[in-house]
């Protein structure tokens, strides 16, 4: 008689099972992916910092007004690893990034993403700018700058007021960050360049020395011309004027009454008749 093989017990199963299926069951996934703002803006993304659109209209239905709406940053090889925290305890902060490859950040209240068109408002460029806050060092659930070029995922987690999590988005595309060259790495031997930057490099420099030719040569006229006067002409030179001469016709009456008659200034003596 052939024995019967030994069947496992079916209660850790079960129990494993019935711990798992809560979580799994009251875990909403909203079909929404975080992206890099759309917004044509300078500086969206940088060497420390990225701006992702905000989630407005995202969380209507899924968030009540006292939940919170976290940022879970992970880089994008860590972020299959990432556990949803089930308490506010177990939150992940800043420092955890560089040891554990993953943190929250940016706790924001439904009512800080209103479900409205703000692309002819005034409520300025909706984004949520991931790494801004540089002089976040000792404080809770810090948006510090990030450490690296990454690359990073992220994903939005809905938390209900005792700190359950109980919606979930998906997570990101893989953020690259911009990564700055140091200086001793930058090429600057001309043979390098194009030859299209080179002929615009000569032309600038031809253009520049005849412009300082150009001002060189005007200020030594005008400085001639302040030490070498120019010859006044003839007929303005002191003492050539060639006018008539004037007299004066003014005489003093009593000169006037003492002179004879035909000595007047200027005229001849009367000729003398003979007896």
């Amino acid at each position: 008689m052939a024995l019967g093989r030994r069947q496992p017990h079916p209660r850790p199963l079960l129990l494993l099972v019935l711990l798992w299926l809560p979580q799994s069951l009251s875990l909403e996934l909203i079909p929404y992916k975080p992206q890099i703002t759309a917004w044509d803006l300078g500086g969206k993304v940088t060497a420390t910092t990225f701006s992702l659109e905000q989630p407005r209209c995202v969380f209507d239905g899924h968030a009540l007004a006292n939940d919170t709406i976290w940022l879970v940053v992970a880089f994008s090889n860590a972020s299959r690893d990432f556990q949803n925290p089930q308490t506010p305890a177990k939150i992940p902060t800043f420092p955890q990034l560089l040891t554990e490859g993953h943190y929250m950040t940016l706790p924001l209240s439904p009512d800080q993403l209103p479900c409205e068109d703000l692309a002819g408002g005034s409520g300025g460029v909706p984004v949520l700018r991931v790494g801004n806050d540089f002089g976040c060092h000792q404080q809770l659930y810090c948006n510090a700058p990030l450490p690296s070029q990454g690359p990073y995922s992220v994903k939005f987690l809905v938390m209900d007021a005792s700190g359950s999590p109980k919606a979930e988005t998906k997570w990101s595309n893989p953020i690259y960050l911009h990564q700055g060259k140091a200086p001793s790495s930058i090429d600057t031997w001309p043979g390098r360049r194009s030859g299209c930057m080179i002929v615009i490099t000569s032309i600038l420099s031809a253009l520049a020395g005849l412009l300082l030719l150009a001002f060189l040569a005007a200020s030594t006229i005008r400085l001639s011309s302040l030490w070498w006067a120019e010859e006044a002409p003839e007929h303005l030179r002191i003492g050539s004027f060639t006018g008539k001469r004037y007299m004066t016709h003014h005489i003093p009456p009593s000169e006037a009454a003492t002179l004879p008659v035909g000595c007047e200034p200027g005229l001849d003596p009367l000729p003398r008749l003979s007896p």
